[in-house]
C-alpha cells in the first residue's frame, strides 16, 4: 500500500486556549504497514491554520486562521492556497478578514463558495471562490441567542460549517445557543435560514461539531460542553432528536470537553475524541438504530485531542493531541472494536489533518 499522505494544520501563536508554537501548515506521510511517519516539511508559513479544508480536485487548500481581537468581530481570516497535486507544494494566493475566531470552514457542494464558522463573532460567512483566491463575502450572518452556561454560554458560539449529504442545506451547530441551525446557499452565496431544520440541544450541552452516517438519514451532533453526542434522524424538512448519549463512562469526573466527531464508513462506529479525559470514544451503531452506545473509551496516549481523523478508507484513525505535541495513529478494527497504536509523530500543536488523494503513478 502507498505511503498515506497528510496535511497538518496548527498553531502558531498563543490564544486564550492553546500555547501555539508550530510554523504554519506542514506536510508529510504515513507508512499505514510500519506506522513510520515520513519527513515533516513546511508547506506555508502562515498564522494559526487550526482548519484546513481541500477542494475536491486538490488543486486548492483553504485555511482558518483563528485568531481574534478582543472586543471586536475581527482578527481571525481565510486563506487561499493554490496546490500542486503532483508535489504538493502550495501556493498563497489570498487571505479575507471572515470574523473573530474563525475555527471551522467547508466548501459548498458546488465548489464555489468557501464557508467559515467564526466563534468569538457568533457569525457564519461566505466568500466566493475566484481564480485569484476569494472574493468579498456574499453573506455574513450573526447568530443573537445565549444559554445556560456562565462561562461559556452567554453569547452565540458559531462552531463548525456542514453540508447535509442528501439536500444540501447548511448546518451550524452554535455551542453558545445549544442548538444547531439550518440555512439554505443561495446560488448567489447567501444564506437563508431554515427555521424547521433547526436542532435544538438539550441546555447546557454545547454544541461543537457533527457528522452524517452514510445513508443520509441519521446525523450525530458532538457536544463539548455535556461530553455527549446527540443523535437525530432525517424528520420531513428537519431533523427530530432521537438519543443523547455520552461520550465518557458514567463515573468518569475528570473535566471533560470533546472536540471531533467521525463515522466509519461502513456506518458501525461513531468516533469522537475527548480532551481531559485524553481518549477516543468508540460508539457502535447496531443497523438501522437511532441510539448509539458507548462500546469503549481507547486512551489517546497523550494531551488534549482536539483532532480526530479517519483515512477515506476507514482504517487509519489519527489523532492530534495538541498539548503533548504529538500526532497519533491508530489502525481500526471494526469487528472487535479495537484501536492499535500503529505510530507517533512528534510535532508542535497537530490540531487538523487534510487526506489528499496520492499523486498518480
Amino acid at each position: 500500500m502507498p505511503d498515506l499522505p497528510l496535511i497538518v494544520g496548527t498553531y502558531t501563536t498563543t490564544l486564550g486556549h492553546v500555547h501555539g508554537h508550530n510554523d504554519g501548515i506542514l506536510g508529510t506521510t504515513l507508512d499505514t504497514t510500519t506506522g513510520t511517519f515520513g519527513p515533516v516539511t513546511l508547506l506555508a508559513r502562515t498564522r494559526n491554520p487550526s482548519y484546513l479544508a481541500l477542494s475536491p480536485d486538490g488543486s486548492r487548500l483553504y485555511a482558518a486562521d483563528e485568531s481574534a481581537d478582543p472586543g471586536n468581530r475581527t482578527g481571525g481570516t481565510v486563506s487561499a492556497f493554490a496546490r500542486d497535486p503532483g508535489t504538493g507544494a502550495l501556493t498563497a494566493l489570498d487571505s479575507r478578514p471572515s470574523g473573530a475566531g474563525t475555527c471551522h470552514l467547508t466548501i459548498d457542494p458546488s465548489g464555489r463558495f468557501v464557508l467559515t464558522a467564526n466563534y468569538h463573532s457568533g457569525s457564519v460567512c461566505v466568500f466566493p471562490v475566484t481564480e485569484e483566491g476569494l472574493g468579498e463575502p456574499t453573506a455574513d450572518v450573526t447568530h443573537e441567542g445565549s444559554s445556560v452556561d456562565p462561562r461559556r454560554q452567554t453569547a452565540a458560539h458559531a462552531h463548525m460549517v456542514a453540508f447535509d449529504p442528501v439536500t444540501g442545506l447548511l448546518l451550524v451547530p452554535d455551542l453558545g445557543m445549544d442548538a444547531v441551525v439550518g440555512y439554505v446557499l443561495g446560488d448567489d452565496g447567501t444564506l437563508t435560514e431554515r427555521p424547521a431544520a433547526r436542532i435544538d440541544i438539550p441546555a447546557g450541552h454545547g454544541p461543537r461539531h457533527l457528522a452524517f452516517h452514510p445513508d443520509g438519514e441519521r446525523l450525530y451532533v458532538l457536544c463539548e460542553l455535556g461530553s455527549t453526542v446527540v443523535a437525530a434522524r432525517r424528520d420531513g424538512e428537519g431533523y427530530r432528536r432521537t438519543a443523547v448519549v455520552r461520550t465518557i463512562p458514567d463515573d468518569v469526573t475528570t473535566l471533560n470537553q470533546t472536540a471531533a466527531i467521525r463515522v466509519s464508513p461502513s456506518g458501525r462506529w461513531v468516533l469522537a475524541s475527548n480532551r481531559g479525559h485524553d481518549s477516543i470514544a468508540l460508539l457502535r451503531v447496531d443497523g438501522d438504530s437511532d441510539e448509539p452506545v458507548l462500546a469503549h473509551t481507547e486512551p489517546g496516549r497523550g494531551s488534549w485531542p482536539r483532532e480526530l481523523a479517519l483515512s477515506p478508507d476507514g482504517r487509519i484513525v489519527l489523532l492530534g493531541n495538541q498539548d503533548s505535541d504529538d500526532l497519533i495513529a491508530f489502525t481500526l478494527d471494526e469487528d472487535s472494536a479495537t484501536l492499535t497504536h500503529l505510530g507517533t509523530l512528534e510535532t508542535a500543536n497537530p490540531v487538523c489533518v487534510a487526506f489528499p488523494s496520492p499523486p498518480a503513478t
